[in-house]
């Protein structure tokens, strides 16, 4: 199994190789660390022989150091440069090439600390990657294995996606499984008000349950639970976070098949989450075959 990292030599490459080293831990996973140059960089691969360099080349084999530097010796890597005019785009390519499980990439550099800010490389993942894509938040250095994993449910098109990935990646890991339903009181209701929102909230998140443990291993710790609040932030906010979770969403419905597309929703979760997000693509089909670790 492969996990393609977006590396640059910034706080962001650091967050998104801490992410995968946490993921890929104990699972045999190998990490592709990739250094993305422009298309007219003046970059030639340095000569093994220890032939002079450029200062180009000496940067790359400093950032190729740096990131090789940061993974354990339990966890297998290798580093890559390519070139090309989208960073997001060579990330997706070598995701198909190696038949990754997973993309990972740091957040913007100008979020709040354990908050995001979705820049522009995470942006284009988000509406056009056909794997998973993991986001680091700003200042993610945790390097553990992921200790739990908290998958959004919901009643849309895209929701079991999610539910699927999530399944699988916990019972490989033998880590709790918790399924989240999120109520936002401030949204407009039937008449039947908040009260009967609340409670189908917490009929689909058991009925959930119920199917999952069929498809968990015997024994296996997972729990739901119903959050609320005047807004989607706010219920994300009244939720307990242990330091090693993972969350893990679905696209929007608005989603192409197979590919991601990241709607209003996940969008309001992502500004309020304080630990690393997946994003699955609609109808996802790698999730029984390609599992998160």
């Amino acid at each position: 199994m492969r996990y393609v990292v977006g590396y640059q030599p910034d706080e962001r490459g650091a967050d998104a190789v801490a992410l995968g080293i946490a993921i890929a831990r104990a699972q045999g996973a190998k990490l592709d660390l990739m250094l993305v140059l422009g298309e007219n960089a003046p970059y030639v691969a340095a000569n093994p022989d220890g032939a002079r360099v450029s200062p180009e080349e000496r940067q790359v084999l400093e950032a190729q150091r740096t990131a090789l530097g940061m993974v354990p010796a339990d966890v297998a890597a290798e580093f890559h440069v390519r070139q090309g005019s989208s960073f997001a785009a060579v990330l997706i390519e070598a995701a198909v090439e190696f038949e990754a499980a997973l993309i990972i990439v740091g957040a913007a550099s100008n979020g709040l600390f354990k908050r995001y800010t979705v820049g522009s490389v995470a942006n284009s993942l988000l509406h056009a990657s056909p794997v998973p894509v993991a986001l680091a938040p700003r200042g993610y250095h945790r390097t553990a294995p992921i200790e739990r994993l908290t998958a959004f449910i919901g009643r849309r098109r895209g929701a079991d996606a999610a539910v699927d990935v999530a399944l699988v990646a916990a019972g490989r890991r033998n880590v709790p499984l918790r399924f989240v339903s999120l109520v936002e009181l401030d949204r407009p209701f039937g008449a039947n008000g908040h009260g009967e929102n609340i409670n189908a909230a917490h009929r689909h998140a058991n009925t959930v349950l119920e199917e999952a443990a069929h498809r968990l291993p015997h024994g296996h710790e997972a729990s739901v639970a119903v959050a609320h609040g005047r807004t989607l932030e706010a219920a994300v906010d009244s939720l307990d976070w242990r330091d090693g979770e993972l969350v893990i969403i679905g696209s929007s419905r608005l989603a192409q098949k197979h590919r991601i597309f990241i709607g209003s929703t996940a969008n309001k979760i992502l500004r309020s989450l304080p630990v690393p997000l997946v994003v699955v693509p609609l109808e996802y089909e790698g999730a029984e075959s390609r599992p998160l670790g």
